[in-house]
């Protein structure tokens, strides 16, 4: 497998719940300016190569017949539709992106994900977001079940637990093959290139297209 993605048409961008409910743990609010930078220069690199763009977002009923077994035993629900919680980050510049939404972890469990990124023509994915062992893993995994290549951009994923996060990382790259990348390597296709740091153009564009 290549160090670094050929980005195209035929890899598709995955920005996975970077929404206000999640950065409301201090832990993942620490990384909320990276994560925005990062996740903002992803995606105007996205759309400058052509490469699909898949804003996935959670949201679940108040009526809970979409809470998970957690939710239920907690009687406890959130990310509920239409909140400020399940919207996205304000500063997260979403245009000509797809919107996805999901119920559970991953982003391919009951979403037609697999169908859509199919019709795309698409064969490998980036993935951005949080929660880098838990909606990221799951995320990761499904595309490996799905035989799509996962890349994960270390500087544009952030967990509320850096020993979780980085025993994941490990297992991706062991048992599923992925490689993790810089948002910097992404955009100079240059492995060896480090994180980048400056800032990215910011704004509160709208998904061009919805999908649940």
């Amino acid at each position: 497998m290549r160090d670094v993605p050929n980005l195209s048409e035929r890899v598709a961008l995955l920005v996975v719940d970077m929404q206000n409910a999640f950065f409301e743990d201090p832990a993942l609010a620490a990384h909320r300016g990276p994560l925005l930078r990062h996740c903002n220069v992803l995606m105007a690199l996205a759309r400058s190569r052509g490469m699909p763009i898949l804003n996935i977002r959670t949201e679940h009923k108040r009526d809970k017949s979409t809470w998970t077994l957690s939710m239920l035993d907690d009687d406890q629900g959130f990310l509920f539709e239409g909140s400020e919680q399940a919207r996205n980050l304000a500063e997260l510049d979403v245009s000509g992106a797809v919107e996805v939404v999901k119920r559970r972890d991953s982003a391919f469990w009951d979403t037609g994900l697999v169908g859509l990124l199919a019709d795309l023509g698409v064969e490998e994915v980036v993935l951005a977001g949080v929660a880098t062992h838990t909606c990221i893993a799951s995320t990761a995994a499904d595309a490996y079940a799905a035989d799509l290549r996962a890349w994960l951009v270390s500087d544009a994923i952030a967990s509320a637990d850096p020993d979780f996060a980085s025993a994941t990382l490990g297992l991706l790259q062991s048992e599923y093959r992925q490689k993790v990348v810089t948002t910097r390597a992404l955009a100079s296709g240059d492995p060896a290139q480090p994180p980048v740091e400056e800032p990215a153009p910011s704004g509160g564009g709208k998904a061009g297209e919805h999908i649940h």
